[in-house]
């Protein structure tokens, strides 16, 4: 085997066309299909890479950075009862890794094959750092599989210390950097949010999950612990997704007492020889008057107090 692989070229000897060179350029917001198609271009370059080898399928393990967690098995099977009758059309790609291979891209052909008790499979063996996995791994899924928002996020947590910078990672996955951060806003979530995002990913959206955070920002535990209900809500349907930071912040302004509207609050100071003795202060709780101490007598108070009792003694 190590002779069959002997002339194999590294991925960054292989000359690209001139309309597939990676421009030293950052991209500007071409979106995730563009991502995806220099993904497909890199990969096509890839098995061009010469001929394929017979590679033990026991001695490949998948891509540490693909982000499918779960693959449909309806289709899964489907996959491999394609490969039973006709065989394997399009070798995999798979890159060294100790003793075995790891899998840059064909992971269902893989997995097809290991269904169907294959004990081989056509591999391109290529050189390909820890970088190039993470992207081409990340970009494909999310594009072509239709990941959720959350395993969107999971994924570039995952990928995320193979990339220099966040604008770099932007960049390959052909997004901006303020949708990059929208992404990982689901890193900021109470922790019993994610748990349950563990389970039903597509619960909370990536916007969803921005505006929660912001609304959770600067809140002790107390109120985040409060916002365990409304969520609870979301989980069971009875409350969109789209709608939970909103109620959130509702929750929370009900909960801190009541506010004077702008332009409502009034005072007027009351002065006793010139100086100042206190102050009527009215705004949407009420009415308050303030008396300073040195300026409230024994007399003054009696009459105050007198003064009060009679104003109000008619509505008994």
């Amino acid at each position: 085997m190590m002779n069959k692989t002997a002339e194999v070229r590294a991925a960054k000897d292989i000359k690209l066309d001139p309309q597939q060179e990676r421009s030293g350029s950052p991209r500007t917001a071409p979106g995730m299909a563009g991502a995806l198609a220099a993904a497909q271009q890199r990969i096509a370059v890839l098995e061009k890479v010469g001929p394929a080898l017979e590679a033990s399928v026991s001695e490949m393990t998948p891509n540490p950075w693909q982000p499918r967690q779960v693959f449909n098995d309806a289709k899964l099977s489907q996959l491999a009862e394609s490969i039973r009758e006709t065989g394997l059309v399009q070798p995999i790609i798979v890159r060294r890794s100790g003793a075995g291979f790891q899998i840059v891209a064909g992971e269902r052909r893989w997995r097809a094959h290991k269904m169907i008790g294959l004990a081989t499979i056509k591999a391109l063996v290529v050189d390909l750092s820890d970088e190039e996995m993470a992207m081409l791994a990340l970009v494909e899924n999310v594009a072509r599989e239709d990941l959720c928002d959350y395993e969107i996020s999971r994924s570039i947590r995952q990928t995320e210390r193979e990339f220099p910078n966040r604008k770099r990672m932007a960049e390959a996955l052909g997004i901006s950097r303020s949708e990059l951060y929208r992404f990982l806003a689901f890193a900021e979530l109470p922790q019993f949010v994610v748990q349950d995002l563990e389970v039903q990913p597509r619960l909370l959206g990536a916007s969803a999950a921005e505006a929660v955070v912001s609304v959770l920002r600067n809140k002790d535990s107390a109120a985040i612990e409060g916002t365990r209900t409304l969520w609870a809500q979301v989980v069971s349907g009875e409350l969109d997704q789209s709608k939970f930071a909103k109620a959130i912040k509702h929750a929370l302004d009900s909960t801190s007492g009541p506010k004077a509207p702008a332009g409502e609050r009034s005072i007027d100071k009351i002065f006793a020889g010139g100086a100042q003795a206190g102050s009527i202060t009215k705004d949407a709780a009420g009415l308050t008057v303030k008396i300073k101490t040195g300026a409230l007598t024994t007399d003054r108070e009696r009459r105050i107090r007198d003064l009060i009792v009679q104003l109000f003694a008619g509505d008994n």
